[in-house]
């Protein structure tokens, strides 16, 4: 048996044409959805992942705004800016990238970011929303919101499945956990301190591997006809992307994600999706939010 590929790339292009047209009507009310980011110092990985948001935004017609400081950058000037864009009526999405250098604290970061700005969907107040299963529209996470996406779009449907997350990082691991959740999912949480963990994973009928670390999983750790979903993304010693999952894995899953071209490009997508979303609440165009 030989794994179906979940294509992200086909799926993000489906989404973003959906994107598009909700910007078209925004635009015909004459509202310009605002994406706001701000980077901190000159971490190259940042850099590309800010180009690919930059590229697609202003594709889609997004007003993108990037403001860029300095490595030494103190935790006063980020704050303040954030503030700035809070008060900012033409931007409706703020997203600071991470890394930020050591002399910021990135959870003050994010409590200062407007909830109903918050367009990476980490500010206590949306992850409360999240994890309570509150019944209105807050912003979520762009990577697991983006996997639940992809899930949709195969029909693979997550009601009763036991489902296996490995890593719990607050980016994906915890509010993919919530997601899931709610979407009637048993599921499981594993990390570093986790035991026995191939036992854990090979009772999975769904396996997400979000580690950052080249073939932690392997073939003999995932269920036959399992559906593997890859959110790694690492270089390898040919400087290669590579994912979290072995390559052997495709003979025994059922479906799996590609990497690069799985997860990757319904993170991006997605974003600008929550941007729309964003703009269409803040603005009163709710009935776009279907």
């Amino acid at each position: 048996m030989m794994a179906k590929i979940l294509d992200g790339k086909a799926t993000a292009n489906d989404l973003l044409e959906n994107v598009a047209n909700k910007i078209s009507k925004l635009k015909a009310n004459g509202i310009v959805p605002g994406l706001a980011v701000i980077l901190v110092g000159d971490n190259p990985a940042s850099q590309v992942y800010v180009r690919n948001k930059r590229k697609k935004a202003e594709k889609l017609g997004i007003n993108f705004v990037l403001k860029e400081l300095p490595k030494d950058s103190t935790q006063e000037e980020v704050l303040q800016l954030v503030e700035q864009f809070n008060h900012d009526e033409k931007i409706n999405g703020i997203l600071v990238q991470s890394p930020l250098p050591k002399q910021i604290d990135e959870e003050k970061v994010i409590r200062m970011i407007d909830p109903k700005k918050d367009v990476d969907g980490l500010h206590p107040q949306n992850l409360g929303l999240l994890f309570g299963n509150i019944k209105q529209y807050y912003p979520v996470a762009c990577t697991p919101k983006g996997v639940i996406t992809l899930l949709n779009k195969y029909q693979i449907n997550v009601d009763g499945k036991n489902v296996v997350i490995v890593g719990r990082s607050k980016l994906v691991g915890k509010p993919l956990l919530a997601l899931l959740n709610n979407l009637n999912a048993t599921v499981t949480l594993a990390h570093s301190h986790t035991h026995n963990l191939e036992e854990i994973t090979k009772k999975a009928d769904i396996l997400i591997a979000t580690v950052g670390k080249i073939g932690v999983i392997t073939d003999n750790m995932v269920k036959p006809g399992a559906v593997v979903i890859d959110v790694g993304i690492n270089r390898n010693s040919d400087g290669k992307l590579v994912g979290d999952v072995a390559d052997n894995v495709k003979e025994v899953a059922s479906y799996i994600t590609p990497v690069p071209g799985g997860v990757g490009p319904m993170t991006v997508a997605t974003l600008m999706e929550q941007v729309v979303e964003l703009t269409a609440v803040q603005t009163n165009n709710e009935n776009l939010l279907e």
